[in-house]
């Protein structure tokens, strides 16, 4: 029988600064993106490790650290190794030092780790020319930002990818209008009115899986599927449709991405509503309204799809 028992530890908020990593280069176009690669002159991540392995239980039980990795180092690790990383991904990182920390350390069996990307976007300065991209100085973003989860475990025969998920985060989207919701149960409990025609604000977490876990290691092969693409498919097909609710968005964004990227195996949403609250209706010769922010209550979806809901 399988060992059922949770038991890891690990270091989180391993905030990696590197600069000059390699550039992402050869990325497949797509009619929704203008996204092609790149420079990743500052290449940031705010990283989280996990480790397991039944050489810790005496740590739990006994008090004995004799086998245990301070944490401290397992953080000084990851910053090191950002330095001999030689990739240009999320992705990738997430295995270099996966990989690192089990050849390192025998007593670890797997590896849990994690990373959000810190975007830095790049800014224009005058030239000779007009406005040309300084590639010195950066703005800090606190939009959405990539992110990957990847588990690593040991072999007799060496290192496996066990497991790999990819994603964008805390996207959020403002339809101002073209957008509704009607025909949902109305009884004694329901006060919200239906409507044609609504501003609808989202935040959208996507996550996606890929059939080959190598796909997501090398942009040059053409398969691999950034972040940035699939955050324009979904602003673009917003765009696009008008839609009865978040559900019927969310399986058309899904819809998209996979019909894009058959290398994709799955595809995850996790949405909520964070539609304003209409205060004044009408304005007097425009096409306005004013609105406020809605009551902290708020709707949420979960929804995944495979190639299946394709056909």
């Amino acid at each position: 029988m399988e060992n059922s028992r949770t038991m890891y530890y690990g270091k989180g908020d391993v905030l990696v600064y590197r600069t000059f990593a390699a550039p992402t280069r050869a990325v497949r176009s797509i009619p929704e993106s203008s996204y092609t690669g790149s420079d990743n002159i500052i290449f940031a991540l705010n990283v989280k490790a996990a480790v397991a392995g039944e050489q810790f239980l005496t740590s739990f039980t006994e008090g004995d650290n004799a086998k245990v990795v301070a944490t401290d180092s397992m953080k000084n690790f990851i910053l090191r190794h950002a330095a001999d990383f030689d990739g240009d991904t999320v992705e990738g990182f997430l295995r270099h030092v996966g990989r690192k920390l089990l050849d390192t350390y025998p007593q670890m069996t797997s590896v849990d780790i994690a990373a959000d990307r810190k975007e830095f976007l790049p800014l224009d300065v005058p030239g000779p020319e007009g406005l040309t991209r300084s590639g010195l100085v950066f703005r800090a973003s606190h939009n959405d930002h990539a992110t990957a989860t990847l588990v690593a475990r040991r072999l007799e025969s060496g290192c496996e990818i066990k497991s790999l998920q990819s994603g964008v985060m805390n996207l959020q989207l403002i339809k101002v209008k073209g957008s509704g919701f009607a025909g949902f149960i109305r009884d004694e409990y329901t006060t919200l009115p239906e409507t044609a025609d609504r501003p609808l604000f989202i935040y959208l977490d996507i996550h996606w899986t890929y059939e080959r876990a190598e796909d997501a290691f090398v942009t040059a092969s053409g398969c691999y599927v950034p972040a940035e693409q699939v955050r324009d498919i979904a602003h673009t097909v917003f765009h696009e449709i008008n839609s009865p609710s978040i559900q019927h968005l969310i399986y058309h964004i899904g819809r998209r991405i996979l019909q894009r990227f058959p290398q994709l195996a799955s595809v995850r949403f996790e949405s909520n509503n964070r539609t304003w609250e209409t205060v004044v209706e009408e304005i007097p010769g425009s096409a306005g309204r004013v609105y406020t922010e809605p009551r902290p209550p708020y709707g949420f979806q979960g929804f995944s799809m495979t190639k299946e809901d394709l056909s």
